[in-house]
């Protein structure tokens, strides 16, 4: 079970201690699992004794004050961008000019020894101009290729205007700045092969508080009765409804799983764009009455959920953003020692050791899906050394307090190329 997700802020740091404005594109109070690892590298780093600021974008949903605090964590806000007409391209430059200005106005006031610039690159290219204006380094982290997230959201086509003036900005600042990190090594090889010096590219992976999880509790029978699972086996997933994350293949899988164990559910909790999709395919394969669709809970109650799974399923379908970014909810899965079972995806071959820590299948492929459903259900003695080893690794390599160490020879040698 996970704790709520709240993590308190240290104590202030010591006036000597290096001085980090992070520049967002959004944080608290939108949950996303980009606010969840800003708030880990905060608190991992003030836990070290750095001071931070940190200011988000033009686009941060509902910032109407300068100054916003959450949950103890304060946040500076920059005004929205007024960008009228539809010239391409006129809107991102008009955000990047209200983000910039922003930062002269914060550097001027708090003087910070590095920039810290965050997804997308947008944010990378006004750091990049206030760094060099005030003689700041630079260091620019890629949590993703947000041209590839546009293209799997449908938004912008791939190969398409946008697809490339944005990847081609991203390279323009990946080559400028005085360091760059990034969450996994399938990011970091297409840094690299974008001409970027190897030694200047540092991993700091997605990771995990070990501290706020424990090893998996017992079901709530009344949240079971609540849900209609009665006595089922249930599988299922928990996290953000997108496309990319392959739920229509578990569903697709469900018939052929059903045929050989009638008496599993699955169980569907969160939300997001493809929840209305979801919904009518169990409707159109018939097997509405064997899916719950839960909807977004609180994340304090999130565990309570957790509970009731047993076997989580990740089916991401292989495309370059899956193939690229590591995600962290099948991290949290392992740090309670669950059984789960991922795509083959790049991603997920970065987190999951097929056999030790988990079950890989074929990325789009139904009947792979089911078969390795069925075969670890039917593999009950093989459960605690599987748990057992998920939650190993998640200890000794995806903790947050080894991963936000890697840090500190990051901004060393960002000060070294501009002293």
């Amino acid at each position: 079970m996970t704790e709520p997700i709240h993590i308190a802020p240290p104590p202030p740091a010591a006036p000597s201690a290096p001085h980090i404005l992070h520049v967002l594109d959004h944080s608290l109070p939108l949950h996303s699992g980009y606010s969840f690892r800003t708030l880990a590298i905060l608190a991992g780093q003030r836990a070290r004794g750095w001071r931070t600021t940190q200011v988000t974008g033009p686009k941060q949903s509902g910032a109407t004050f300068r100054c916003e605090c959450v949950d103890g964590w304060e946040f500076q806000r920059t005004s929205p961008a007024s960008a009228r007409g539809r010239v391409p391209g006129w809107r991102e430059w008009a955000q990047i000019a209200a983000l910039e200005q922003r930062l002269d106005e914060l550097v001027t006031v708090h003087r910070p020894d590095i920039l810290h610039a965050h997804s997308p690159a947008l944010n990378a290219v006004a750091t990049l101009r206030v760094g060099l204006r005030h003689g700041l380094p630079v260091v620019y982290e890629v949590r993703a290729f947000w041209e590839d997230a546009a293209a799997d959201q449908g938004t912008s086509p791939a190969g398409g205007p946008r697809y490339r003036l944005t990847r081609a900005l991203e390279t323009w600042a990946l080559r400028r700045v005085d360091a760059v990190t990034t969450i996994c090594s399938g990011l970091r090889d297409d840094i690299v092969a974008r001409g970027v010096a190897p030694q200047r590219v540092t991993v700091v992976p997605n990771a995990v508080d070990i501290k706020r999880f424990r090893l998996g509790g017992a079901p709530d029978p009344a949240l079971r009765m609540a849900l209609g699972l009665g006595d089922a086996r249930v599988i299922g997933f928990i996290g953000s409804f997108y496309a990319y994350e392959g739920l229509d293949l578990l569903l697709r899988a469900l018939p052929q799983i059903l045929e050989r164990a009638p008496d599993i559910r699955v169980l569907l909790v969160g939300g997001g764009p493809c929840e209305g999709a979801l919904a009518a395919q169990a409707r159109q394969l018939g097997i509405a009455d064997r899916v719950v669709l839960v909807g977004r809970v609180p994340h304090a109650e999130v565990g309570r959920y957790y509970d009731l799974l047993d076997l989580l399923v990740y089916p991401r379908h292989a495309n370059r953003l899956t193939d690229l970014v590591t995600p962290l909810k099948p991290l949290e899965a392992m740090a309670q020692g669950r059984l789960l079972v991922a795509s083959d995806v790049g991603g997920h071959r970065e987190l999951i050791r097929d056999g030790d820590t988990g079950v890989l299948f074929r990325s789009g492929d139904p009947a792979a899906l089911a078969r390795a459903v069925l075969g670890l259900l039917a593999a009950e003695a093989s459960w605690p050394a599987l748990r057992a080893a998920a939650r190993h690794f998640v200890e000794t390599e995806r903790d947050w307090a080894a991963s936000v160490a890697r840090y500190a020879n990051v901004y060393a040698n960002a000060r070294a190329r501009r002293p």
